[in-house]
């Protein structure tokens, strides 16, 4: 698992623009995105304790974290192939049933990822505040549909 979260947070900085699927397995899949959604929860997580109070907000780290989860929002997506709905995943069927739906979502979550990641640049909290917000509704709008309880 170490091995599998380096290689995505490497990947995260070199990122190409067309997925290639390099995955043996659809297992292979599934952990490699799970390992990306596993590091966008952590650095996602920790930037709502900030502005929830729960812990100092320290506007470098925050914008660090934005940057993280813009770069990683782009990572889950290649590891949606075709047979990995099966096996140890909450991903629901339906994803592969609704491709160009799933993959709009998607890219709205990227979308709002980037832009959480230039709103944390600048010292406007309600700017902040709403990019973070909006960046957790495109996450919640996706599981809501494609994802197991």
């Amino acid at each position: 698992m170490k091995k599998i979260l380096l290689t995505v947070a490497a990947t995260a900085m070199i990122i190409p623009a067309v997925f290639a699927n390099n995955f043996e397995e659809p297992a292979d899949a599934i952990e490699y995105r799970q390992a990306a959604f596993g590091l966008i929860a952590y650095n996602f997580g920790d930037m709502g304790a900030m502005l929830k109070g729960k812990k100092p907000f320290d506007a470098a780290v925050f914008s660090t974290r934005a940057d993280n989860v813009a770069a990683l929002s782009k990572i889950p997506h290649e590891g949606f192939i075709a047979g990995s709905d099966k096996g140890d995943t909450e991903a629901l069927a339906k994803i592969w049933q609704d491709k160009a739906d799933f993959d709009s979502k998607m890219t709205a979550f990227q979308d709002n990822a980037a832009a959480l990641a230039v709103a944390a640049k600048s010292s406007d909290q309600n700017n902040i505040k709403q990019a973070f917000a909006n960046t957790g509704k495109s996450c919640k709008g996706c599981h809501d549909v494609y994802k197991k309880d």
